[in-house]
């Protein structure tokens, strides 16, 4: 492949799987530049790292002769890929607000290139505010990321922040550095809850986040597409490289994606309310001493899956809907492909307690037609959206060749 990696490994005790990648990453035919910082010499040595890497480690900002050779900038520069493994949350941190105070943050702060974080940290860690305020904020500034994954921790406590295994880093390197398999073709991706007014201060709505949506439109991105994002009210990032347009209720979900015709792809993600009031009240219902509450007269909602599945001459050639759905999660999934005539149904449970309305993960069921169905793992959904991106792409790779 031929193509130069400028890893930059910082302190956890994640580091020493580093060797591996590096082992895999050269079969593959990649090169790479190390850095590491002062607290991951604590856990992998310079030399081991330069062994495997078979090129020379780089370590502090201020040696001369590093500088006369190649420089940080231009050690930033040539590089096609930029790759942090592990990410700690220290160095997320620095990344997010821009500090440059070694090599390693200066590097990141230099470089122009596609960064990719492989996050490895305490689950506590992992889940406090401030991490999750840093990571949206490099995604929102196209940083990517693989991982973590979920499972026992060197602490002793269990959950997510394991970095993710030297293979999925690879997967996602050789990812972004190949071919762009869904260039040329156009998607609409479809995000978050809706909002269904009842009067200027009220609404209907669902727990949504938007998290699995944009993460799909960034994953199709990433691949080639052109992608425009029809997202409901939410409080993320819009994906980088990719059109938002924003929304608020079902119908102006369904307006904005007529408007985005024609594509080739359609992924509905969001979570669009069923329902809304038959009327709006002009002013904000009042409650008042003794007196029954107010009756809410509902109508139905278009239904934006349907619409765009079930359309003639400008359906999309291939049309994926989500069923967020509790109980009976297969014949439900089924069922609700059937009615409403898309390609692919991805099926997840809702119920109290998943943790997938709001959450970093999912787990679905993948229908592809009305027999086969394959049980996806539990993953990220960052992960989830690029392997629903790589079948994409296989799909349209299969019609090309036929």
């Amino acid at each position: 492949m031929g193509k130069r990696i400028l890893l930059i490994v910082t302190g956890g005790i994640a580091a020493y799987k580093v060797l591996e990648l590096l082992r895999r990453g050269r079969e593959a035919g990649l090169d790479f530049r190390c850095v590491l910082t002062p607290a991951a010499e604590r856990f992998v040595t310079p030399l081991a790292v330069a062994s495997l890497a078979g090129s020379k480690v780089y370590t502090d900002l201020f040696s001369l002769t590093d500088e006369a050779e190649m420089g940080h900038i231009r050690l930033s520069r040539e590089a096609d890929l930029v790759v942090v493994a592990p990410a700690t949350a220290d160095f997320l941190a620095k990344m997010a607000n821009g500090l440059a105070d070694d090599l390693a943050s200066t590097l990141m702060l230099a470089t122009d290139r596609p960064v990719l974080v492989a996050p490895a940290m305490n689950p506590v860690m992992w889940g406090h505010p401030a991490t999750r305020r840093n990571l949206a904020r490099l995604r929102a500034d196209g940083v990517h990321v693989v991982g973590p994954g979920e499972g026992d921790m060197a602490c002793g406590e269990t959950g997510p922040g394991r970095m993710a295994e030297p293979e999925t880093i690879l997967e996602a390197i050789l990812a972004l550095l190949g071919p762009k398999p869904l260039a040329g073709l156009r998607a609409i991706v479809t995000s978050g809850p809706t909002h269904e007014p009842i009067d200027p201060v009220r609404y209907l709505a669902n727990r949504s986040s938007g998290r699995q949506g944009h993460a799909i439109a960034r994953a199709l991105a990433a691949a080639g597409a052109e992608v425009t994002l029809v997202s409901g009210p939410v409080t993320i990032p819009d994906p980088p490289g990719v059109r938002t347009v924003r929304v608020g209720t079902a119908r102006e979900m369904l307006e904005a994606c007529e408007a985005a015709l024609p594509a080739d792809i359609a992924v509905c993600a969001a979570a669009v309310c069923d329902w809304r009031p038959r009327e709006i009240a002009a002013t904000k219902l009042k409650k008042s001493e003794g007196a029954d509450p107010p009756t809410l007269e509902l109508t139905e909602n278009p239904d934006v899956l349907r619409n765009l599945a079930r359309r003639s001459a400008d359906r999309p050639r291939l049309v994926v809907g989500f069923a967020a759905e509790t109980g009976d999660l297969l014949a439900r999934a089924r069922e609700k492909r059937r009615r409403k005539g898309c390609d692919w149904m991805l099926a997840n449970d809702v119920s109290a307690g998943s943790g997938v309305f709001g959450g970093s993960r999912n787990r679905v069921l993948f229908l592809r037609d009305a027999e086969a169905v394959e049980d996806w793992p539990e993953m990220d959904k960052e992960e989830l959206a690029r392997r629903l991106a790589a079948e994409i792409a296989r799909t349209f790779a299969g019609e090309e060749a036929a």
